[in-house]
């Protein structure tokens, strides 16, 4: 047991006892003194640094700033001393005043400088580059020029050392995780985008150009930002990426990105494509068609859903990227194009992209389909399914679409779309069913789905039921 004197409670805790600090200490009062008891393994500082992150949870970044700096000011041979400078600097940086980033910046080198070995050095590389390019787009010459010369050093095929980690991962043998968020090399071509596109666009292209070992990593990475520059240079980057870039991911991701430039050559690159390349560069050329701006994407989708030449596969994605672009025209087209197709998998995708259309006249063909019995009961009870999802179609009009037909999978289909409504009027119809429908199958499953609403007149129903 080690006891903690009243000014060191008061001075580590006051800020954050709000209740919570029970979970982590015990106190126990005797007397003028006040003591705080720790399990016999823990460290004196990890009380404090618990309720930091708890501050840090429910984002109270001052809070948790001023409690993980208690923890390295006050404990700094402890082992949560570096942890606590780093998350410190993060709290610091999402306050992000100019003071704050700057604060923030302190932690960081007190980092490095106290505990060079410590496990949050490459976070904290990462967490540093953000905060200077923060400071940097607010004026700061010396973030500045760092930043610059980090993304430029990027771009070289054998970068410096404070980007080289590619290099030094290629030399175990192995490369960075492609899905690393914290790359430094990318937080600062990032923060350069955000000072000057212009001087950013020929260091990226220049990284779009290296074909050294893991260089692939740093240009997937490379892609969007690229992207979200519009201007026709970045158009012809990417466009050469897909062309000529080894790597599968970098070419997909440039596909996919391509649409942002909002260059006019766009629509007639992703057309080509998709007559000549592989299936996802296909996929992702339809996905990035329907990113564009005006009519020119929605044209396009068109002719590659409405085509027959059109591999399946690709009308689909051309029909569902439809259906996410709600208008008359396009609904009018698909409604069209349902009459026209003879596949089961493309009607139900028709069917779908519809019921995604609220207020183009869908609601209304959903419920003629179902109705339709020279389409198939799996495509009828499809369009149910969608109809009774969507809250523009009255229950009254699906409780008479019942109470009119006698196929019984459209009304098991029907009593399914009663219990998902989870309203007082679909609970009156599965009711009714359960209590004087003629089919006793029918009779069964509303009563089975009443049993899973939470209505409180069920359970009267129920016991009326088993009372007779």
């Amino acid at each position: 047991m080690r006891t903690l004197s009243l000014a060191v409670l008061v001075a580590s805790l006051g800020a954050a006892l709000h209740g919570s600090a029970a979970q982590s200490v015990a106190l126990a009062i005797s007397g003028p003194s006040v003591t705080l008891s720790f399990a016999d393994n823990d460290d004196p500082a990890d009380s404090i640094f618990r309720l930091a992150q708890r501050a840090l949870n429910r984002s109270d970044y001052r809070q948790a700033a001023t409690l993980f700096a208690r923890v390295a000011n006050n404990y700094p041979k402890s082992e949560r001393a570096p942890e606590a400078l780093y998350f410190q600097a993060f709290a610091l940086f999402r306050i992000g005043d100019r003071q704050e980033l700057k604060l923030a910046q302190t932690a960081l080198e007190r980092l490095s400088e106290r505990y060079p070995d410590a496990s949050q050095r490459g976070d904290a590389n990462s967490l540093r580059m953000r905060i200077c390019g923060e400071l940097a787009k607010r004026g700061d010459e010396a973030c500045a020029s760092e930043v610059t010369s980090s993304a430029t050093a990027s771009s070289s095929a054998n970068p410096s050392s404070s980007a080289s980690s590619s290099s030094t991962a290629a030399q175990a043998g192995r490369c960075p995780d492609p899905d690393d968020e914290d790359d430094e090399r990318i937080m600062a071509l990032n923060a350069l985008l955000q000072m000057d596109a212009e001087r950013a666009l020929p260091i990226l292209e220049r990284i779009m150009g290296r074909r050294d070992q893991c260089a692939h990593v740093l240009r997937r990475k490379a892609v969007f930002l690229i992207s979200q520059k519009s201007s026709s240079r970045a158009a012809d980057i990417l466009i050469k990426a897909i062309r000529e870039d080894p790597d599968d991911e970098v070419r997909k991701q440039a596909v996919f990105w391509l649409a942002q430039t909002r260059d006019p050559r766009v629509p007639g690159v992703l057309r080509d494509l998709i007559r000549s390349s592989s299936r996802d560069l296909q996929k992702n050329a339809v996905f990035s068609l329907s990113q564009l701006g005006g009519g020119e994407g929605n044209a396009a989708l068109r002719d590659l859903a409405g085509s027959d030449n059109t591999p399946e596969e690709i009308r689909s994605e051309s029909i569902f990227w439809l259906g996410q672009k709600s208008s008359s025209e396009n609904g009018q087209f698909l409604r069209d194009l349902f009459k026209r197709v003879r596949s089961s998998e493309l009607k139900d995708k028709i069917i779908f992209s519809l019921s995604q259309q609220h207020g183009t006249g869908s609601e209304q063909w959903l419920l003629d389909i179902a109705n339709d019995q020279s389409e198939s009961i799996e495509v009828r009870k499809q369009a149910l399914f969608w109809a009774a999802q969507n809250k523009s179609v009255s229950l009254d009009r699906l409780a008479q679409l019942y109470d009119r037909t006698n196929d019984t999978e459209i009304k098991e289909q029907l009593i399914f779309g009663f219990s998902q409504r989870n309203s007082r009027e679909a609970v009156d119809k599965l009711m009714s069913i359960a209590r004087s429908d003629r089919d006793k199958e029918m009779k069964k499953k509303a009563i089975f789905w009443l049993g899973q609403s939470r209505d409180p007149r069920v359970l009267d129903f129920l016991a009326e039921l088993i009372g007779k």
